[in-house]
């Protein structure tokens, strides 16, 4: 009976060795996994902030076209219909990309690391990363050489009407001096943003305000692509 129970005991104890052995890979498989989310959401993480500092870089840029074209007869249609980007903030979301260990890369999907889509009140950039560094050393061999990799689109998005607001009882007032050919100063154009500001007025002599104005007048926010 004693020497039966031992034979069974050694039988046994292979078993227990591949159950271990068995239990401990799936153990770091499942770190595996989770490495490579996080560096997953890292390059997402990334992504988002060069695609969004590339769209806010872009506005803040827009001041001195936006302010010629109000000075044009139907020059703020022309300006929203015809305006490029190119590769405007694109240096700025590098700039993001390297703040976050990673760089623009263009991919199977994006043949451009960061490309503008422009388009009538809305207008996109959408972003390619890959990180600087990779999943790390794991039991699959792959993930020591695996960067992680995301894109990200953000929008600017013009706010107001394209049609400038009609502001009665307005007169463009006599000639300061300014003007040249004696022409009288051009009314001020007025923008109509619905619940933001029913008569935002828009002030082309004095483009030192655009900072102020930009963010009432294009948001910027990321979007699915």
């Amino acid at each position: 009976m004693e020497l039966r129970k031992r034979r069974d005991a050694g039988q046994a104890f292979p078993i227990y060795i591949v159950m271990v052995a068995g239990l401990l890979f799936l153990a770091f498989a499942f770190f595996a996994v989770g490495q490579a989310s996080a560096t997953r959401n890292g390059a997402q993480g990334a992504a988002d902030a060069a695609a969004l500092a590339a769209a806010q870089d872009a506005r803040d840029n827009l001041g001195v076209p936006f302010l010629a074209a109000l000075r044009e007869p139907n020059g703020l249609n022309d300006f929203l219909e015809n305006h490029r980007y190119f590769d405007a903030g694109c240096w700025k979301a590098q700039q993001l990309a390297s703040a976050n260990r990673s760089h623009l890369h263009s991919g199977a999907r994006f043949r451009q690391p960061c490309g503008w889509d422009e388009g009538f009140l809305r207008d996109r950039v959408t972003v390619s990363v890959e990180t600087d560094y990779t999943v790390g050393s794991s039991v699959i061999p792959s993930t020591k050489t695996t960067h992680g990799k995301a894109t990200a689109t953000a929008v600017i998005k013009f706010r107001c009407s394209p049609k400038l607001k009609d502001v009665p009882g307005e007169d463009p007032g006599p000639d300061d001096g300014d003007d040249k050919g004696g022409k009288p100063d051009l009314p001020i154009p007025t923008l109509d943003c619905g619940g933001l500001d029913s008569g935002l007025k828009v002030d082309p002599a004095h483009p030192e305000l655009w900072d102020d104005l930009a963010k009432t007048i294009f948001a910027v926010h990321l979007i699915d692509d």
